[in-house]
């Protein structure tokens, strides 16, 4: 072992020298190997470096004396520096000259410490802790070396416009307001039935049907009796009760009209589309008893139709009345409906575990059809900017979110966050960094390592000086 530091402090020596033989942290594996100080140095018989005399890892590069004035012990360039088979670890001597050793670390991060320097198990050099490296802050100081080599990066925090969309399957559904049933509200007869059927675009007014009902003949007789009295007085009142009667039976208004022209009361009825729109339903037969409340025709305005989304409960949150919705008919490849969150339903499916979100989306060449599959992304960014920083720079462990912010030097400061939406790889911080602050976005779970040694390490010290 102390051939083998010996050698590795006359590598460091050398490459103090000039000679530039090899790195300073570096193995050396060879059979027997012999390394040679510069020619000046020889020819002087020179020290080379100066070690301390306890044989601790301590050195320098002049003359120097121990804390109880002790002079450090000179290496001369002819001392035998040659190892076999054994690898040696060059310690940095240029830069560890004026910093002293607090405590040696365990290599492999377990929560053991040793005064002077030793193996593990394995046959590892225990790794050395100067003074002010282990400050009590909660900061972790890198090497600019172990910087480069872990590919730490760092991020300024910075206003940025969150987009997060929430994505959700769902299903076309005719809007409820735009649908008209047909129905008739006494016992009647269909005498003739148009060229309609199940599918057929019908106009608002356009012909459907023809009905024949005694009640509604019955009405009609008197409403127009009471038009061609000549009295006066009460005869307006009651005539206006014959009208009433007619509306009431859902006689169609533009049938009332014509018989207040001609005067006369038409033995069947013209039945009408009542809106612009789809026939959805086609019971009527031509012939027919129908009895009051039985549906004939069922048409739908489908120019304006309903997405029904089906939200996960956790997203529940995000969502509000008024977000934008783009749907994507999965049978209209490249097409795309722009809506808006019409109704968000208080109630949650026990079975899925969604939440019905609806919205409502214009349809005016009747290309989304009822019970059509859609994917709808949501919308639920802010439009506003707001402080963030990328997503791999938030250390979550479910209890607790952290980052890194680089105080420069290679010192690290873990910072407590509170974190706002994510969208777009970026996450909103609402507290605990500044805007500006430069962020640790890459390899950070290393500091974060890092740190946990150091609190474990710091924490096994402090309860071993206990008396």
């Amino acid at each position: 072992m102390k051939r083998a530091v010996l050698a590795g402090v006359a590598v460091a020596a050398v490459l103090a020298a000039g000679a530039g033989l090899i790195g300073a942290r570096g193995h050396l594996h060879s059979t027997k190997t012999s390394l040679v100080a510069p020619a000046s140095a020889q020819a002087g018989g020179e020290p080379i470096y100066y070690q301390d005399p306890d044989g601790r890892p301590l050195y320098s590069l002049t003359p120097k004396q121990t804390p109880d004035g002790r002079n450090y012990r000179a290496v001369p360039a002819g001392a035998d520096l040659s190892f076999e088979d054994e690898p040696a670890v060059a310690p940095a001597a240029a830069a560890s000259a004026d910093r002293k050793v607090k405590y040696y670390r365990n290599p492999m991060g377990l929560a053991d410490t040793s005064p002077a320097p030793k193996k593990d198990s394995m046959g590892m050099d225990y790794i050395p802790v100067y003074e002010g490296e282990d400050s009590d802050d909660g900061s972790v100081k890198l090497s600019p070396g172990k910087i480069q080599r872990t590919g730490v990066k760092s991020e300024a925090a910075a206003l940025r416009i969150i987009r997060t969309a929430i994505r959700a399957p769902g299903t076309i559904q005719l809007d409820q307001r735009r649908i008209s049933v047909i129905s008739m509200r006494s016992e009647s007869w269909v005498q003739k039935i148009a060229n309609v059927t199940t599918g057929s675009r019908v106009a608002r007014g356009q012909p459907l049907m023809e009905i024949y009902s005694p009640l509604i003949s019955s009405a009609a007789a008197e409403y127009v009796a009471t038009l061609n009295l000549k009295t006066t007085g009460g005869t307006a009142v009651y005539g206006r009760g014959s009208r009433q009667r007619l509306m009431n039976l859902d006689v169609p208004d533009a049938v009332i009209v014509a018989m207040e022209k001609s005067g006369t009361v038409p033995i069947t009825i013209d039945w009408s589309a009542p809106r612009d729109g789809i026939v959805l339903e086609r019971n009527a037969i031509e012939g027919m008893r129908a009895q009051p409340g039985d549906v004939l025709f069922r048409v739908a305005d489908t120019s304006l139709v309903w997405a029904m989304i089906d939200v996960a409960e956790r997203d529940l949150g995000a969502l509000k009345a008024g977000q934008p919705v783009m749907i994507r008919a999965r049978g209209l490849a490249g097409r795309e409906f722009a809506g808006k969150i019409d109704v968000i339903y208080p109630q949650v499916n026990r079975e899925t575990r969604t939440v019905r979100v609806r919205a409502e989306l214009e349809n005016p060449d009747a290309a989304l059809l009822p019970d059509m599959y859609v994917d709808a992304e949501i919308d639920t960014g802010s439009p506003q900017a707001v402080l963030s920083v990328a997503e791999s720079a938030v250390l979550d462990t479910g209890s607790r979110q952290a980052v890194f912010v680089e105080k420069g030097q290679g010192r690290f400061e873990p910072r407590d966050v509170k974190l706002g939406h994510r969208g777009g790889g970026y996450v909103e911080i609402r507290e605990g960094v500044a805007e500006g602050e430069p962020v640790v976005v890459s390899a950070n779970f290393l500091i974060d390592a890092e740190s946990n040694l150091k609190a474990a390490l710091k924490g096994f010290s402090d309860a071993g000086e206990k008396p």
